[in-house]
């Protein structure tokens, strides 16, 4: 099973040596100075997991043990969340902020991404009605002003795209930045909530059905039977509880920067590389 190892600094060899000795490895080739590759037949258990993780995380390095080898073009599909995973903020926590209430906001947002509010579709709902009466240009001043895309993306992204690889952004947001990335960064597909706006202003309510996560897998599976593709032949990259169902049904989930509940069931994580991390896992 391929080991790969990648960091955004050089990695020292008693790190490479260590990690070959934890995972039981034949020793780690660099590709690079932060890109380091071996193999190892031991199997990943939660003990060797938490072991990696212990040695890995304080040094800044992202590990993973992959079940066989496998190539970037072996994919049909990237799909991804959108706040905190392509992009760097939680858009509704910078909307609220504006009425004076991101603290507020933030609070269930951070609780529902870590799985402890599990009816996504309640926290959404009381999140967006605390926007009510809320100018709808606030929106453009968000995508202007604050959102920012994750390191990486725009070098990951073209790398996909210049395989033949489609790509889905599909989030638990909202479609006046889904809508605003789609030709920016020439994705195929989208799909999120929809802010209801009557005399331009948010009215706290959302239009349409939710997408929660079940929401986020059926759109995966319904884009992937579009394409002509098995989920098996997509890449699901996320960050919060509402993935997980998602990313279940990938043949690759990555975990970007997300909370634990995540990191411990997703295929991989990226907890120090950007999304172009991904390139280098599967070159």
């Amino acid at each position: 099973m391929p080991l790969i190892l990648q960091s955004l600094s050089p990695i020292a060899t008693a790190d490479l040596d260590a990690v070959r000795a934890l995972a039981g490895a034949s020793p780690l080739v660099p590709h690079s100075d932060t890109v380091a590759v071996a193999d190892t037949s031991a199997p990943l258990t939660p003990a060797l997991h938490e072991s990696l993780d212990a040695y890995c995380m304080p040094r800044g390095i992202d590990w993973a043990v992959l079940p066989v080898a496998r190539k970037l073009s072996d994919f049909k599909l990237v799909a991804m969340d959108m706040d905190s995973t392509l992009i760097t903020i939680e858009c509704i926590d910078e909307i609220a902020d504006f009425c004076g209430l991101k603290a507020e906001v933030s609070a269930i947002t951070e609780a529902a991404m870590r799985g402890e509010i599990t009816d996504f579709n309640e926290s959404l709902r009381r999140r967006v009605a605390l926007l009510k009466g809320l100018d709808a240009s606030v929106l453009d001043r968000v995508y202007a002003e604050r959102l920012r895309l994750s390191p990486g993306a725009e070098r990951m992204l073209a790398g996909v795209q210049a395989l033949g690889i489609r790509t889905l952004l599909v989030s638990g947001g909202f479609v006046h930045f889904t809508d605003q990335l789609k030709p920016r960064l020439g994705l195929d597909f989208t799909r999120a909530n929809t802010l209801e706006i009557v005399d331009g202003k948010l009215t706290g309510q959302v239009v349409g059905e939710i997408v929660n996560a079940d929401v986020k897998a059926r759109t995966v599976r319904e884009v992937c039977a579009q394409i002509g593709a098995d989920p098996s032949q997509a890449i699901v990259m996320g960050d919060g509880s509402n993935d997980l169902k998602m990313m279940a049904i990938a043949g690759l989930s990555v975990a970007f920067r997300a909370k634990p509940v995540v990191r411990a069931q997703a295929s991989v994580a990226f907890n120090h590389v950007g999304l172009d991390g991904l390139l280098e896992l599967l070159k």
